[in-house]
Parts: structure tokens; sequence; C-alpha cells
């Protein structure tokens, strides 16, 4: 690759800052390590209390994804994330193991029979914990937009569960513990949810769902839509601004790793495959773990693509491993070694270097004099915070114009003391003041 990264001189307010976090049950390890750092550097900067949410326009996530996503994103008691960061490596550790228990008797051969009659886990532990962390907390009330996607079995179509969308739509504004159980229902491992919602109206909406995995288990383009959607939409309520245009989208796409280079199957080997070495081959599901890579690998391309054809490639940073072997590209296999290890992966990755898709090859090369991911992470710090302090400065200049306006219209209406008995107090907002979406 020629191209350098750098990212070109910024007009802050106008960024649009996305993150996005993948799909892959206990790996979601991997990318929870690389969210911890960029944490923890944006503390550096900004003080200990700063969280991802106060960064991020969009915070979108699939399956093991959506429980981070709703993780850093679900309010406390003080309008603060539950959860930060650094938090969620040790509620994986705690909870992988009672999510998926690991079964002793018979080996593979009881894995299969189970897999044969049913879900390899009941999901109790899963659902458990979720509405006791996330209680009654719905989709609206999280700190940033959110993007969860799941798929409806009934209806056959993704259900894009997104903060944005259920301000007006009443029926996505689902409990998050709901959203969390759906996304993360990959088939054959855990049952599939239902539950209902109700619009303005009453009328009750009946959700059947499984993993978002299934349609988009890397979520980047789902978030990106989302944007376009809301910027098209003339009553937006986050961007002022026009139409939005990839040079400002600040995007940092985070993968849970993949067995790209272990070449575990081959066409020989799979001619051979009936429906049950499709669903179980190896102690891994090569039909679930074919089709989420494949979705993830075309996102991954399609958005490189655009970037890279409107020069501003730098905007981009996909942070993947494709050298994971054995157990560790397992989405189950919760055993102390296996988690520890995802750590470690985790912790490597960012030592990595920077990483993209080649347009010809359709391969991720490393790019020339891009540095490590850790360091392309530190870049992005600067620029996020630098926005943010923009962003709250343009703010403060509003409400600040509202106050002066508010001031000027209460003084008018004291002169005449008929109108102050009917109206104590009377606050006018002019467009001129405080222009609004």
């Amino acid at each position: 690759m020629e191209r350098n990264f750098q990212i070109k001189p910024p007009n802050f307010e106008n960024y649009i800052t996305v993150l996005s976090i993948d799909g892959g049950g206990i790996r979601g390890i991997i990318p929870a390590t690389i969210l911890d750092f960029l944490e923890s550097q944006l503390q550096e900067l900004d003080g200990e209390g700063a969280r991802l949410a106060d960064y991020f326009d969009v915070i979108a996530g699939t399956s093991t994804g959506g429980l981070v996503t709703a993780m850093l994103t679900a309010p406390d008691e003080n309008n603060r994330p539950i959860y930060a960061a650094k938090d969620i490596i040790p509620f994986y550790l705690e909870n992988c193991p009672k999510i998926f228990p690991q079964m002793n008797d018979f080996g593979g051969i009881g894995r299969l029979f189970k897999a044969l009659i049913g879900p390899l886990y009941d999901g109790r532990h899963l659902h458990s914990v979720l509405k006791e962390k996330l209680k009654n907390i719905r989709l609206t009330q999280t700190l940033t937009n959110v993007v969860i996607p799941a798929f409806d079995i009934k209806r056959l179509q993704p259900v894009m569960f997104s903060t944005y969308e259920a301000k007006r739509s009443p029926w996505l504004d689902a409990k998050l513990s709901d959203i969390c159980i759906s996304t993360s229902a990959a088939p054959t491992f855990l049952p599939g949810h239902h539950f209902t919602t109700e619009d303005d109206n009453g009328n009750v909406r009946e959700h059947n769902l499984i993993d978002g995995g299934v349609a988009a288990n890397n979520p980047a383009l789902v978030a990106i839509t989302q944007v376009t959607k809301q910027m098209f939409d003339h009553k937006a309520d986050l961007f002022q601004s026009k139409p939005v245009d990839y040079p400002r989208l600040l995007t940092i796409s985070v993968g849970t790793g993949s067995a790209r280079v272990d070449e575990k199957y081959n066409s020989k080997l799979a001619a051979r495959w009936g429906i049950l070495n499709w669903l179980l081959y190896g102690g891994t599901t090569p039909l679930l773990e074919i089709f989420t890579q494949a979705s993830a690998d075309m996102v991954d391309f399609h958005i490189s693509l655009i970037f890279q054809a409107l020069y501003c490639e730098d905007n981009y940073l996909r942070i993947q491993d494709d050298t994971l072997t054995g157990i560790e590209s397992s989405v189950d296999i919760a055993t102390k070694e296996n988690l520890d290890r995802l750590v470690n992966i985790g912790e490597t990755l960012l030592k990595n270097p920077v990483s993209r898709v080649d347009l010809e090859s359709g391969l991720s090369e490393p790019v020339q004099n891009g540095g490590t991911n850790e360091k392309a992470l530190k870049r992005f710090r600067k620029i996020i915070i630098d926005r943010k302090e923009t962003t709250t400065d343009k703010e403060r200049r509003q409400i600040s114009k509202v106050k002066s306006c508010c001031q000027l219209e209460k003084s008018k209406s004291e002169v005449d003391n008929d109108l102050q008995e009917k109206t104590k107090l009377s606050y006018v907002f002019h467009e001129s003041c405080y222009p609004l979406c």
C-alpha cells in the first residue's frame, strides 16, 4: 500500500464519529481489550470520567458486540454508563464459563447429540445476568445513538434496533435486555428469543428473533446507513449539517478475529459433508462460521472501497486479527485457558501494524508507514477529543444566545403589567437565536 496513515486536518464540528463492534461469542474479549485501551487513552487527556459513549455519535454492535454496545451506553442512576470499558473483560471472564458451560462427558459425541435435539446451551445465565444488569432500560434511554441488528425468523427479515428509529417508531423501543438476548441467539448455540412491544396506539408487535450475525455480523455499514438516514431526515435531532459524505465520517470498526490463515476447510472435504457436518465438524459449526465471516468481509471490503475511492481511507480504521488457530476461533469454548489467550490476542493486536483491504486481492495488508493499531487509536483519540470540545463550545454559545433572547423577551413582557399578570414568565425561542435541526 502506498498511502501513509494520516488523518487530514479536520473541521472538528463537522465530523461524525462511528464505533462498530463485530459478533463472535466469547471472542468479544478481543474488541473489549481494544476498547479498554481506547477509553484509557481518552481518560489520559480528558479525565478519569471519560467514557466512550461521550465521544461517539453512533455505537453499533452485533451479537457479542451488541452486548458490549449496551454495556457501554446503558445509563446508571447518575446517567453515566453502567460499565466502563475496563469492566467488560472481567464481565466476560466471570460470565462466559456460565453462559457456555463446557461438556466433559463423551466429548464431541455428546456435543453432536445435544446439537441434534436443541441448542447447545439453554441461555438461562445469559438471560438472567442481562436482565439483572440492564433492568428495564429501554433503547431510547441509551447515552448515545446505538444500532444493534437482530433477525426475525417469522418475518424472515433483519430488524435494526436503532435509538434514532426507536424515537420515531415506538414498537422498536424494546428493553435493552431483550435486544441483547436476541442479537446473541446464534443458531445451534442459544435459543431464539420472543418478546412483544407496543406502538403509540397500543398495537402489539411480536418479535421472534435470532442472532443479528446472520444479517450483519460486522455492523459498520449498518451504522453508516443509519447515519445517512438520519442526515437526510430534516427533523434529525443529532446532526445539524448537510447530507452525509464519507470524508466526514470517522469510523473505528473492531473485529473479533477469524481463522482465515488456519484454512480449516476445503472443497474436497466439504463435498462429502451432509447436514450434520455442515452444522458440526471438528468442534466448530462450519455453516454459521462461513456465512458470518463472509458477511463481515463483504462489509469491510465495501466500506474500504468507498473510503479509498474518495481519498479518505485514513478516516476508516479496521482492527482485526485473521491469524486465530484452533480453539481460539471458537465462539463458545470458554475455558479459563482459552479466555486468557483471547485477552493476550487482543493485547497483541494493539501492537500489530494498521492493515487495510487491498482492493485487488481482497486481503488485508499492512499500511506503509501506518504504525501500529495502538498508535492509530491515539491519533483518533486526539481528533475525537478536539471534536467533542469544539461541539461543546458551540452548544454553550447557542445556550448563551438562548438565555439572552429569553431575558430580552422577559424585559419586554414586564413593560406591560397586564400581560405580566397573565404570563408571569415569557420565554420566546427564536429560530435565529437557536437554530433547531
